[in-house]
């Protein structure tokens, strides 16, 4: 393998490391966690060194580097490129991973999407190129192996247009999921801001054994904290426990922290860790890291007394735990396998199990796969006819390429196993589902990281479970949801009783990795002469013009687009599979905006009613509709709102619509600064019941807007169809950064004006 990237950023960081991390624990007087070291060292000089209130205080960051996928690239690039630089800032990388539509198999996939997704392809290499971004072609892998694999480093901090990039934490980052317009900020080298995050620590005692793996930690911290029960808050781990798992095994528990609304996880520096960075050739940093070993991790104190350095903690005994199975329709709704039988019955959950899925950004290491192989090669050898269809998603072409290498492709493929693109596929929607009929309720079960409803196939009739490769290897060789493999026997083919071994592994290929072409391209040195040209008439590609500035006149008269009932999460407000052809063109892509959400007022999706035409359409017509009148629109919801994708189409489309506010009880972290960055109002109920005072024929009018500062409420005046009205008080979290934001238009306007 050649020279480790960003080799001279990574030195220079770790020579400063030391005096930083010293200089931190002089201001702040006290031990630090590993979460502290890194944020503080972190620090951009515009947010000077001293103790900053947690969950309260907003802080500048200077993260160390950006990472892109082609969904939300597109977008994040088309703002970048009308902000007057000529480069970014930091080291950046593009991966195109999401396009990659699953249907037939690896092979004839990526060639098909290269046909298809070219124009996106082209723009995004040529972009990249031009302004200096590392690409990572069509069927190099998913994101966040690659981070993994080539670009993460114990102790640096980066962001990603992803909302599983705290895969980095099992390499000892802070690496945060974010929307494009923060990806922008730090691109254009501007300063980048996050409330300083509450601290939940998770102390790991003993040692997995058996069939339980590192995914049914967080499968089992997804029970305890539920899917918005790290909102605002970084997870650190720590304890032996911690120190035992591989560094794939802690990508996985850190890349599902977005399943409980954390900021990020991340793990400190461990034995575990260096073995990984010298096994994807990055000796020299690993030596770098056993040098400051001590500064990569947190301080013995804190994790001694965890409780008088934490805001929360969670102590998890590995000898003890079980494998679990999450679901069906959250990733929250956590099942020990003893206990997921019954679970089944009960719920009255479709036992028959049609499709097993694994790999993914979450569980694809050589780990992973080698343990699941494991199981592939006892089916062919105990004569087990596999009872469902089976699909493998390598993470990476240096995985895939070691895995054939190894034979552990040949394995899967004995089972009947079809071996997807290394991309993203299945787990986002871009499946192109076999026999699958979207009136019968059905069953899957991937190790994949999210479950919404609709989000694998489109189906809201299938049941989708998350569990190891390991566990879902063994139920599509069963074929049923209620096959407990720790205690329960198959009937093979001859007739015979036959038990599954426990699944065992590698944590690292012993014959090291290997790979005949990553799938790097490099940029150009200097990118000025490279024309970025987009067709005017293209359907997936359209230049941003900037959003216009909400003025009190137009929050006047407001009418109401959506009362969302019940889990709205960023699939609901702009769906992915199908939609992702448009996440380059704004105006296309808004014709999903919301089409997923249940309106309060019919129980239906897609169906709400306009006052101005005076009868039920679709959310984006009606919004339209709206618009062309000049009558702006408010949108309103319910709890953790925009949970889930960290995709700021979620955000750009209700903006490009016509939404001047959306109201809601609470709001995922990621969603509401993406709602800010693009110039909203992202307001909450002072008291959620008044959420049920909202009508579907009321008039808005929002109060306070032009005096608004930070920590005072706006007030809002419902006036009913009736005559009557209604006034409430809504909460904001806007600092004053943020409300000049809203005095612009957008944040890239704000940044636009600074950097011409």
């Amino acid at each position: 393998m050649n020279q480790p990237f960003d080799l001279d950023l990574i030195q220079k960081i770790y020579a400063q490391y030391g005096e930083k991390v010293s200089n931190v624990r002089s201001a702040l007087g006290r031990p630090l966690t590993l979460t502290e070291k890194i944020l503080y060292t972190h620090l951009h000089p515009e947010s000077p060194l001293k103790e900053y209130a947690r969950a309260k205080d907003y802080v500048f960051f200077a993260p160390d580097r950006v990472a892109m996928q082609d969904a939300t690239a597109q977008m994040a690039l088309l703002q970048f490129m009308t902000c007057g630089r000529s480069r970014t800032a930091v080291p950046t990388t593009v991966h195109c991973d999401h396009l990659i539509l699953a249907k037939e198999g690896a092979g004839q996939d990526l060639a098909t999407s290269n046909v298809e997704n070219a124009e996106v392809f082209d723009f995004l290499q040529s972009i990249s190129t031009k302004y200096g971004i590392g690409f990572w072609k069509p069927g190099a892998g998913i994101i966040h192996q690659i981070v993994l694999e080539n670009y993460a480093f114990p102790g640096g901090m980066m962001i990603g247009t992803d909302s599983h990039t705290p895969n980095a934490g099992g390499l000892g980052m802070i690496a945060i999921g974010v929307g494009g317009a923060d990806a922008v900020d730090v691109m254009a080298g501007m300063p980048w801001e996050l409330k300083m995050p509450k601290l939940i620590g998770v102390k790991l005692t003993g040692t997995l054994n058996g069939w339980a793996s590192a995914k049914d930690v967080i499968l089992k911290v997804a029970g305890i904290l539920t899917v918005k029960g790290g909102t605002g808050a970084i997870v650190e781990y720590f304890g032996e426990g911690a120190k035992s798992l591989s560094c794939t095994g802690k990508g996985t528990i850190c890349n599902m922290g977005a399943e409980i609304g954390a900021t990020t996880s991340t793990f400190g520096y461990d034995d575990a860790m260096g073995k990984y960075l010298r096994a994807t050739g990055r000796a020299v940093i690993a030596d770098l890291c056993d040098q400051h070993a001590a500064h990569l991790t947190g301080d013995d104190e804190c994790y001694a007394n965890p409780s008088t350095y934490f805001d929360q903690v969670i102590e998890i005994d590995l000898n003890t735990l079980e494998p679990h199975v999450n679901g069906p329709y959250t990733p929250d709704l956590a099942w020990p396998i003893s206990k997921f039988a019954a679970a089944v019955k009960e719920n009255n959950y479709p036992e028959k199990l049609e499709v097993g899925l694994i790999g993914s950004c979450t569980n694809s290491s050589y780990e992973d796969l080698s343990r699941a192989a494991s199981l592939a090669r006892q089916a062919v050898a105990k004569n087990l006819k596999v009872k469902s269809e089976f699909t493998v998603t390598p993470g990476s072409e240096l995985i895939r390429f070691t895995i054939q290498r190894d034979g552990l492709l040949d394995d899967f493929e004995k089972m009947g196993a079809v071996v997807l693109a290394n991309a993203c596929g299945p787990c986002i929607g871009q499946w192109a589902r076999h026999n699958a009929d979207p009136s019968r309720k059905n069953s899957i079960i991937t190790s994949f990281n999210r479950n919404f409803s609709k989000r694998n196939d489109g189906n809201p009739n299938t049941h989708a479970f998350v569990a190891s490769p390991e566990i879902v290897t063994a139920l599509a060789i069963a074929g049923d949801l209620r096959f407990n493999p720790l205690t329960d026997t198959l009937v093979n083919q001859n007739g015979e009783t036959v038990r599954l071994d426990p699944p065992t592994g590698y944590e690292l290929p012993p014959a090291g990795f290997d790979v005949e072409d990553a799938g790097y391209q490099a940029p150009a040195e200097n990118g000025a002469q490279i024309h970025i040209h987009i067709n005017p008439s293209s359907k997936r590609l359209q230049v941003l013009t900037p959003f216009e500035v909400i003025t009190s006149e137009q929050l006047h008269g407001l009418r109401l687009l959506i009362k969302a009932k019940g889990k709205c999460t960023t699939d609901h407000i702009s769906m992915a599979g199908p939609w992702l052809e448009f996440r380059g063109h704004l105006e296309n892509i808004s014709n999903n905006c919301l089409i997923g959400a249940t309106n309060y007022f019919n129980g239906e999706s897609n169906k709400v009613i306009n006052f101005i035409k005076e009868d039920y359409m679709t959310v984006p017509d009606s919004a339209r509709l709206y618009k062309s009148q000049s009558v702006g629109t408010v949108v309103v919801g319910e709890e953790n709102y925009g949970e889930g994708s960290s995709r700021e189409h979620a955000a750009m489309e209700p903006r490009y619509l016509g939404v001047k506010a959306v109201i809601v009880k609470s709001f995922a972290r990621i969603h509401e600064t993406n709602l800010k960055k693009q110039g909203m109002l992202a307001l909450t109920f002072q008291n959620p019941a008044d959420y049920e005072l909202i009508r579907q024929d009321d008039v808005f009018d929002l109060k306070g807007y032009d005096q608004m500062t930070p920590g005072v409420p706006l007030e809002l005046k419902l006036h009913h169809q009736d005559g009557s009205s209604d006034q409430i008080t809504l909460n904001h979290t806007y600092n004053a950064q943020q409300i000049e934001w809203l005095r612009e238009g957008s944040a890239l306007n704000k940044i636009r004006k600074e950097i011409a």
